[in-house]
């Protein structure tokens, strides 16, 4: 059987469910905020502010998507699979998230007051469903995008990109609700402005700090072979992701000013993240590096094209160095073999099957491919991959 063909089924299965989420979700997310806005008391100013909030959110948004992308330089996740992520925490977790937190909001309002229902909406509702929702985007990659989900840095990434989504639609209805405020208002005070600083300038990666604790936790689970870390990981991960949004909300709900006094901590917190995030995306290159040496001692690639798939900077090389589009297909081919067998490789330690060994040769014979597509875009020959063997007095390579 081809390979490819192998978990076709997941992955149709996947899309239905991610089809059907998308289309609840933003049927909810219509009902809950564009429908009131557009048949309200006063439509033109609440889709106004909404409008405005977009022209805030939208280009903050896109700028910071590409920062994850761009930190994960060994083996970038495709666009089709980061556009998903995004799009799930956009419309499907925000659409569900927020008739939730609304009718919790409501319950709770009835029952002690308007105060009462707020907390129980931002403080307990908030980061239940919220991260659960978000939380659900990246289970789903890790179980029906298998192939897309290497470890604990794709958890991240993918949690960063699904919260991102979630935030930038989050985004819009804070700073529409606050420009809405504004007009109403006869202060010099702008509330937009206070919000977007908080929301945009502030804390963007707050979302995609809580999410991913969930990303860790299924990054976890896709690399151990212990069967009980395979579920404690993904369920650990999530409440923490829980815990930590319920502190912040808490901390804005109960005082402005607490959230100014802790704002030192959790930057220094991100700051700290962002370093564990560097760590671990060096690790995994050394991972792929490690899974390709006998590659080179096969005669399947050589020291140099060793030295451009395992190079932090191996995209910018590609480009400007190797022949452009197909030395990057090349990379990308190359970083897909060393994780498929390092994925093979730990399910022999535990004993499990795994579809990932199947894909080596026909990875073998993509990277042939690619390299006589580089060889044409060059304009020249490359050298050809010989097994290596080792002579008396040779000096040991470096690559080795």
């Amino acid at each position: 059987m081809n390979p490819a063909s192998l978990d076709s089924g997941r992955r149709t299965a996947g899309c239905l469910f991610y089809a059907l989420g998308m289309l609840a979700g933003g049927v909810l997310l219509l009902v809950t905020f564009l429908v009131p806005a557009a048949f309200g008391d006063n439509p033109a100013m609440e889709l106004g502010g909404m409008f405005t909030g977009a022209l805030l959110a939208m280009p903050a948004l896109f700028l910071y998507v590409w920062i994850p992308w761009i930190v994960d330089r060994f083996d970038p996740e495709p666009l089709w699979t980061l556009a998903g992520a995004l799009g799930w925490g956009a419309i499907a977790a925000c659409g569900f998230s927020a008739v939730i937190n609304s009718t919790v909001g409501s319950i709770g309002a009835s029952i002690g007051g308007a105060e009462v229902g707020n907390f129980l909406s931002a403080c307990v509702s908030a980061p239940i469903f919220e991260e659960l929702f978000k939380g659900l985007g990246v289970a789903g990659i890790a179980w029906f995008l298998k192939r897309e989900f290497d470890g604990v840095v794709d958890g991240i990434i993918y949690a960063a990109f699904v919260a991102l989504g979630f935030a930038g639609v989050e985004n819009i209805i804070y700073y529409g609700r606050a420009a809405m405020a504004d007009m109403a208002s006869t202060k010099e005070a702008s509330a937009l402005m206070g919000t977007f600083f908080m929301r945009g300038l502030m804390t963007p990666w707050i979302h995609p700090l809580f999410t991913a604790m969930t990303g860790i936790g299924f990054g976890i689970a896709r690399e151990t072979t212990k069967g009980w870390l395979k579920f404690m990981a993904p369920v650990g991960g999530y409440l923490f992701a829980a815990f930590l949004h319920s502190v912040w909300n808490t901390a804005a709900t109960v005082s402005g000013m607490l959230v100014l006094v802790m704002l030192p901590l959790w930057l220094l917190f991100v700051t700290a993240f962002f370093v564990m995030v560097v760590v671990l995306v060096r690790r995994k290159g050394r991972i792929i590096g490690e899974h390709l040496k006998d590659e080179v001692l096969t005669g399947h690639m050589t020291p140099a094209e060793l030295g451009l798939v395992t190079s932090a900077f191996s995209w910018w090389k590609a480009t400007f160095s190797w022949g452009g589009a197909p030395a990057r297909r090349f990379v990308e081919a190359a970083a897909r073999l060393g994780l498929s067998k390092w994925h093979s490789r730990r399910a022999a330690q535990g004993h499990s099957q795994t579809i990932s060994g199947a894909f080596v040769a026909p990875l073998r014979k993509e990277l042939k491919q690619r390299r006589d597509e580089m060889s044409r875009a060059l304009g020249k020959p490359l050298p050809q991959p010989e097994p290596w063997r080792p002579t008396p007095g040779q000096p040991r390579p470096p690559w080795l």
